[in-house]
């Protein structure tokens, strides 16, 4: 089968061997899952497949109907999301047909790639936004859907270990107190004295782009739902942070810092958040995203997380 891979993703992944191999696979990959599942590709005429941060999407016809066939990179969030969309049942989220875990194909319900939370003016954002977070913070259960879903409070504990080595390899990226505040965090929110009856399931990437429009014609109620989840077990406040590093370019330019804070009190309350866990968990993230970005070479990004980072501190 001869598949057009999007530019963004080549590069992507063409910098080291596992890429490569991903890259070269994914012509067989996409041929199997169509035989598998009996799909049939519907790509218009002269335009190539879809691609996110780590996967490629194509749009397909299916026996479920108009679906679409996603292929994700071999990594440990990617893992995760057929557990998490098993566990959501479509509710808040995007259908799961089928998986393959050995090839990391998805077969889901197609929504509206141009109906976005990013289009959306930020009162409307916010409610929708907070709705879903009800919708699918499930309380964690001792079943075997939630098996493959990773801790919140055992990756804290591995950060706690690792942020202070990692900030001074790294050069220090960021004031003291922002790393210390992120390691409060750690101690205080991580497994050590916590109550683990708060713990949910966590989309912990739910940004503006990660929730698209659901039209109604898989049978589900429209309305928004969530893609992509990179989920977790642990307090639902986790999921607060996407929603403050996206868009800042809306902040009121004569007070950014202040409202980036009432954007998080605004969600909060959306959502039925608690917002001092809330800042916490968001300072520890981004304390950690600089770090990432820092080692990666990424700069701006880096310098972007700092100042979010800043701003919630407060």
């Amino acid at each position: 089968m001869e598949l057009s891979i999007p530019a963004e993703l080549r590069q992507r992944y063409s910098r080291d061997r596992s890429g490569q191999r991903w890259l070269a696979a994914l012509p067989r990959l996409v041929a199997e899952a169509v035989e598998r599942w009996d799909l049939a590709l519907t790509l218009p005429a002269g335009s190539g497949p879809w691609s996110g941060q780590g996967a490629l999407v194509l749009p397909v016809d299916s026996p479920h109907g108009a679906a679409v066939l996603k292929v994700a990179y071999p990594h440990d969030e990617a893992l995760t999301e057929p557990a998490a969309l098993g566990l959501w049942g479509g509710h808040g989220a995007v259908a799961l047909y089928a998986s393959h875990t050995d090839s990391g194909t998805l077969l889901l319900e197609r929504l509206d790639p141009l109906r976005t939370l990013a289009g959306a003016n930020m009162d409307t954002a916010v409610q929708v936004w907070g709705g879903l977070v009800r919708k699918l913070s499930l309380p964690a259960a001792d079943s075997p859907g939630w098996a493959g879903v990773p801790s919140l409070a055992e990756r804290a504990e591995q950060l706690s270990d690792e942020l202070p080595a990692d900030w001074e390899d790294l050069g220090r990226p960021c004031e003291r107190r922002l790393l210390e505040a992120a390691l409060e965090v750690c101690q205080t929110r991580g497994a050590v004295g916590r109550r683990s009856s708060n713990d949910v399931l966590v989309h912990t990437d739910l940004h503006f782009g990660n929730i698209l429009y659901r039209g109604g014609a898989s049978g589900e109620p429209s309305g928004f739902v969530a893609i992509d989840p990179q989920a977790m077990v642990g307090e639902a406040e986790f999921a607060a942070a996407p929603m403050l590093w996206n868009r800042l370019e809306d902040l009121a330019p004569a007070r950014p810092e202040a409202a980036l804070r009432e954007r998080l009190a605004r969600l909060c309350g959306a959502a039925g958040l608690d917002t001092e866990a809330a800042r916490a968990w968001s300072v520890l993230r981004e304390v950690d995203n600089a770090l990432d970005y820092t080692r990666a070479g990424r700069r701006k990004d880096a310098e972007r997380s700092v100042w979010v980072a800043t701003a919630i501190a407060g």
